[in-house]
């Protein structure tokens, strides 16, 4: 095959179809090839956008080592696998990308020195606007559709979301109870995690919430939950998390980090689209008996 003829073929394949062959063969990658990964992944515009030196750069790999990867994933070069990258963004409104705007924002945040309270909070107030800009771009209205439909058909959801991620567990379990949905939180009182888990069924949902470093509880729960072939939606902040591979829907979420600190605005922005989401679906469907 000729070599525009082999960058037509796996254009044809999509960019999706080459996520998924990045996330199914993650494991088997160097420690190199994984950090292009992870950027390839997280970065997309960058990808369509920069040329290979800076995508090695910021990849913190040399040059060489993003060739390697597109030929891993059967491209003749790194230009070639771009080619779907540039595809997409001429299907997109073209902007910043998250990453992007994320070191746009540090360098002016670095910029400033020491800050007065309202600084700090024009910190986390601008950052946490970036988040929700990401979410609302990046969520596609396929899976929040999904999700409601997960909810509907669950006999009984359980949720699962520890240390940081805790806040959002506790207010899905709150927000589905006062819309007429069995929730149980697994929140582990008492060291009962597990025992809590063997509740879980087949015809059961569970939501997990986790991010890196992800909650070492929370990923057994979630391969435990896929053995009783319960039904799983991950809210967590990559693709290549521990959570995303066994779960049926996963919804990456890039939540706001300002000076190490990170919020849950997103997060919980996109727990109450969905149990919103929720509630207006019985509601219609009440209406129409």
């Amino acid at each position: 095959m000729t070599r525009r003829g082999l960058v037509v073929a796996n254009n044809s394949k999509g960019l999706e179809t080459l996520r998924g062959d990045i996330v199914r063969r993650y494991d088997e990658l160097s420690p190199r090839l994984q950090q292009v990964a992870k950027y390839v992944l997280e970065n997309p515009n960058d990808m369509a956008l920069q040329t290979l030196a800076v995508i090695a750069d910021r990849c913190g790999v040399q040059p060489s080592t993003i060739v390697r990867f597109a030929k891993t994933f059967g491209y003749e070069g790194a230009s070639d696998m771009q080619e779907l990258f540039k595809d997409e963004m001429l299907t997109q409104a073209p902007s910043p990308s998250y990453s992007e705007r994320i070191r746009q924002f540090t360098r002016r945040a670095s910029a400033a020195g020491a800050l007065a309270p309202q600084d700090v909070l024009q910190e986390f107030a601008d950052s946490n606007i970036l988040a929700l800009e990401h979410l609302k771009a990046n969520v596609r209205k396929a899976d929040l559709e999904r999700s409601v439909e997960m909810l509907r058909s669950a006999g009984a959801v359980y949720i699962i979301g520890l240390r940081r991620s805790f806040p959002v567990a506790a207010y899905l379990v709150y927000a589905l109870r006062h819309v007429g949905k069995p929730a149980h939180l697994l929140d582990g009182v008492a060291g009962m995690l597990t025992e809590q888990s063997t509740m879980l069924s087949s015809k059961d949902l569970l939501i997990a919430t986790s991010f890196h470093p992800y909650a070492r509880e929370t990923v057994e729960i979630v391969n435990a939950a896929k053995e009783q072939k319960a039904k799983i939606i991950a809210i967590t902040d990559s693709r290549l998390s521990p959570l995303a591979n066994p779960a049926d829907l996963v919804f990456e979420v890039k939540d706001a980090e300002v000076r190490q600190f990170r919020s849950l605005t997103a997060s919980m922005c996109l727990a109450q689209a969905m149990v919103i989401s929720y509630a207006f679906e019985i509601e219609g469907r009440g209406r129409s008996r």
